[in-house]
């Protein structure tokens, strides 16, 4: 799997470390057990395991300001879901996103313009009864910054900056 990602200004990154944090604190399921140096915050506009971009990318409408608009849940399997800052749709993130897919192919159809779901994941897996908890330890209503994009390469373990 293949993925072209949004990254965070510092004080935005921390902000989400933190929330990682606080849930593994208080024994909750989190991003903050992933310890790989690839894992860090980030916004994913386009995944698929056959993804290829033949231009340099949206790169120069960076940075992007972004507003985090409450919380998302996905289901993830049998009782369990992946929890996420949502992220607010404005018209500059929504721009850079078709920008970038004009010149890309093989992303996931719940990538595309159209269908994509922009948000910020905290947790994954982590079940049902445990979302409550987890949601008031999170203060959800903040602002933040992308200042950078990477492509994520599952298969060989690697991140490449981008723009």
């Amino acid at each position: 799997m293949r993925s072209i990602e949004l990254v965070f200004d510092d004080s935005t990154d921390s902000l989400i470390r933190a929330d990682w944090a606080q849930l593994q604190a208080a024994g909750l399921p989190s991003l903050a057990a992933h310890t790989s140096p690839s894992n860090s915050p980030h916004i994913t506009l386009a995944a698929g395991p056959d993804l290829q971009s033949d231009a340099e990318g949206p790169w120069d409408a960076l940075p992007v300001d972004i507003t985090f608009s409450g919380a998302i849940v996905f289901p993830a399997g049998a009782g369990k879901y992946v929890l996420a800052r949502a992220v607010l749709l404005t018209a500059p993130l929504l721009d850079l996103h078709r920008r970038l897919h004009l010149d890309l192919s093989g992303a996931l159809p719940l990538t595309l313009p159209g269908a994509w779901t922009p948000h910020v994941t905290i947790s994954r897996r982590i079940p049902g009864q445990q979302l409550g908890p987890a949601l008031e330890l999170m203060d959800l209503r903040v602002e933040g910054q992308c200042t950078g994009a990477r492509l994520w390469d599952s298969s060989t373990q690697t991140v490449t900056p981008l723009g």
